[in-house]
C-alpha cells in the first residue's frame, strides 16, 4: 500500500507511532517501556487480543480507538488500521499501536510499518511477551530443554486468504526434533495434525493446546497428536489458543504452577466503587482468580463544600490528621495537587492511618504514617492512638466518609480530644446488571461474593434479594465485623471474614476456603 496523506495536514509536525506488544493476556505482563508509552500517548489504537485493562495507564485526555480484527460488523480491516495510523501521526499525535503478544510475531507489523515508512512517519517497535512463550511458562511446559528440545519453531495456523500457495514446509515440520508452536490454529487443528502425520510424524507425538494463556480462564488439553483435535472438542477449547507439539508437550505436570494459585479459575464478584474494584481486581488476578466487577457505590468527593475548604485553610492548626481509607487519601491529594501544593500542607502535624493499605496510599504521596493500629477498625484506631500518645486537649482532624461510624470520634472526645470530623467523600449507590448476576449465581458459576463495607452491602441487597444468595452455592466474604454485622442483619450468611480487616486480609480468608 502506498503512503496515505490526508488533506490539510501536510503543514503539521508529524507525530510518532509506537508498535507496542501488549503481552499474552494478563495486563501486568506488559513491559515497563510499553506501560510508560501508554501513559504519554495522545492516541491508543488497540486490537482484540490486547487486554483492555491496560487502558488504565492511558492519560485521561488520550483518544482510545478499538480496532478488533474479527468477523462481524464491528471489525476493522488492516487497510483501515493502516489509514488510521497514518492519519493520526500526520495530525501530530504520539500514537501507541497496542498489539496482543509481540508485534513482530504474526502481528502484521511489517504491513503497518510499510505505510508509516512510505509516509515518512517515525516509528519504534516495543517487543512484548509472545503467546507461545507465555503458554509454556504458565503451564510449566519448557519449550527448550537440553535433554529433549534444542530448537523451537513458530508457525502460523492460519495463512493469508489471498495466498495461492502455502509457505509452510510440512515435511520439514514432520521431521522437526524440537518444539513446534502453532499460532491461530485451533480452527484448523485436524488439518494440521493430518498434515504432520501424513508427512511422517509419529502419531503418538505429545501435543498440548493452551487457551487464554496467563488468564484466570486458562485451559489446557493434552493428548497424542492423533487424538488432540478430538480432545480439544471434548474440553471445549476455543481461540485464542496456542498449539505445542513435540516432547516438550509431555512435560510440565510438576511445574504447572499457575493452576495451583489459590483462586485459580474462580469467579469472584467485587462490589466496591470503581476505583476500589480496580485495585481489588488486580490482587485477585495475581492469585489466579477471575474478578467480576459489580460496583455498588460511586465515590463523590465533598472537597468543594464550604466545610472542607475552611478546614483546608486552617489545616496547619491540627496536631493529628487521621485518614480511614485509601479513597480518602487519594481524594485529599487530588485537591492538594490541583492547588499546586504537596505533603507540606500538614506542616508539623502527625498522620494516622487506619490500616496498611491506607498507609501504603499515603506513602505514594511522600508521607509515612506516624501511627497505624494493630487492628484495623475505627474503635481500635481511637483506643490505640490514645494509648500511643497524649491527646488530651489536642486538635485532631478526621478526613473520612460522610457515612462513617461515629464510634471513632466519640471515643476520642471521651478522652478530652478536640475532634473535627470532616466529610471528605460520600458513597452514592449505583445500579448494576442484576439479571445477569442472578443468572450466574443460579447457574453456580460465581464462587465468591465479596463485601468491603456496610454501604456496599446495603447497595447490593437493595438490588438483589438475600434469598438469591442464601439459596445458592456462592460463598460470601466480608472484610470485617462491621460489614459482617450488616450482612447478618439482612439475613445473609457469612462464609469468610477477614482476620485482618484489609483487602489482603479478605483475600487470605477467601483463599483458606477455596480448595
Amino acid at each position: 500500500m502506498g503512503a496515505y496523506e490526508p488533506k490539510n495536514m501536510t503543514n503539521l509536525k508529524k507525530g510518532k507511532v509506537y508498535l507496542v506488544g501488549a503481552g499474552p493476556g494478563q495486563a501486568d505482563l506488559i513491559t515497563v517501556r510499553g506501560a510508560e508509552l501508554l501513559k504519554t500517548a495522545d492516541c491508543i489504537i488497540y486490537d482484540k487480543l490486547a487486554n483492555p485493562a491496560l487502558l488504565k495507564f492511558a492519560s485521561p485526555d488520550a483518544e482510545i480507538i478499538h480496532v478488533p480484527k474479527r468477523i462481524g460488523p464491528a471489525s476493522a480491516t488492516q487497510a483501515e488500521i493502516n489509514k488510521l495510523l497514518v492519519e493520526k501521526a500526520l495530525a501530530g499525535k504520539t500514537v501507541v499501536r497496542l498489539k496482543g503478544g509481540d508485534p513482530t510475531i504474526f502481528g502484521r507489523a511489517a504491513e503497518e510499518l510499510t505505510v508509516l515508512a512510505d509516509a515518512g512517519i517515525d516509528f519504534e517497535i516495543v517487543p512484548g511477551v509472545t503467546a507461545a512463550v507465555a503458554a509454556g511458562a504458565y503451564t510449566g511446559i519448557m519449550l527448550t530443554d537440553r535433554d529433549y528440545s534444542s530448537q523451537v519453531v513458530f508457525v502460523t495456523g492460519r495463512e493469508a486468504d489471498d495466498k495461492s500457495e502455502s509457505n509452510i514446509d510440512w515435511s520439514c515440520l514432520a521431521g522437526f526434533s524440537g518444539t513446534i508452536a502453532f499460532y491461530m490454529g485451533v480452527a484448523s487443528l485436524e488439518f494440521i495434525t493430518d498434515q504432520l502425520i501424513e508427512k511422517g510424524m509419529d502419531r503418538d507425538t505429545p501435543a498440548a493446546v493452551i487457551a487464554d494463556a496467563t488468564l484466570p480462564t486458562q485451559k489446557m488439553a493434552k493428548a497424542p497428536l492423533r487424538q488432540i483435535a478430538e480432545k480439544c472438542k471434548q474440553e471445549k477449547i476455543e481461540p485464542p489458543a496456542v498449539i505445542l507439539i513435540g516432547p516438550a508437550a509431555d512435560t510440565g505436570a510438576r511445574f504447572n504452577w499457575f493452576v495451583k494459585k489459590p483462586l485459580f479459575g474462580k469467579n469472584v464478584v467485587i462490589t466496591r466503587d470503581t476505583r476500589g474494584n480496580a485495585d481489588f481486581a488486580a490482587r485477585i488476578i495475581r492469585q489466579g482468580g477471575n474478578p467480576l466487577q459489580f460496583p455498588t457505590t460511586e465515590i463523590i468527593p465533598l472537597t468543594e463544600t464550604n466545610r472542607f475548604l475552611r478546614t483546608l485553610a486552617k489545616i496547619t492548626e491540627y496536631d493529628w490528621t487521621i485518614f480511614t481509607s485509601a479513597n480518602g487519601v487519594s481524594i485529599f491529594f487530588d485537591v492538594v495537587r490541583r492547588l499546586g501544593k504537596d505533603a507540606r500542607v500538614f506542616a508539623s502535624a502527625k498522620i494516622a492511618a487506619i490500616g496498611p493499605q491506607t498507609a501504603d496510599k499515603l506513602r505514594e504521596f511522600g508521607i509515612t504514617a506516624d501511627f497505624v493500629p494493630a487492628a484495623f477498625t475505627g474503635r481500635d484506631l481511637a483506643k490505640q492512638l490514645i494509648a500511643f500518645t497524649n491527646l488530651r486537649d489536642r486538635k485532631v482532624l478526621l478526613l473520612r466518609s460522610e457515612a462513617a461510624s461515629k464510634e471513632l470520634p466519640q471515643i476520642l472526645e471521651q478522652a478530652q480530644v478536640q475532634v473535627d470530623d470532616v466529610p471528605l467523600y460520600a458513597a452514592q449507590p449505583v445500579k448494576g446488571d442484576c439479571e445477569k448476576l442472578k443468572q450466574d449465581i443460579a447457574a453456580g458459576t460465581i464462587y465468591w461474593l465479596t463485601f468491603a463495607s456496610p454501604s456496599a452491602v446495603r447497595a447490593f441487597f437493595d438490588q438483589i434479594p438475600s434469598n438469591v444468595i442464601n439459596g445458592s452455592s456462592t460463598k460470601v466474604a466480608s472484610i470485617g465485623p462491621v460489614t459482617s454485622a450488616e450482612l447478618k442483619a439482612l439475613g445473609v450468611r457469612v462464609d469468610a471474614e477477614a482476620a485482618e480487616h484489609t483487602i489482603d486480609g479478605l483475600l487470605a480468608a477467601m483463599e483458606g476456603l477455596s480448595g
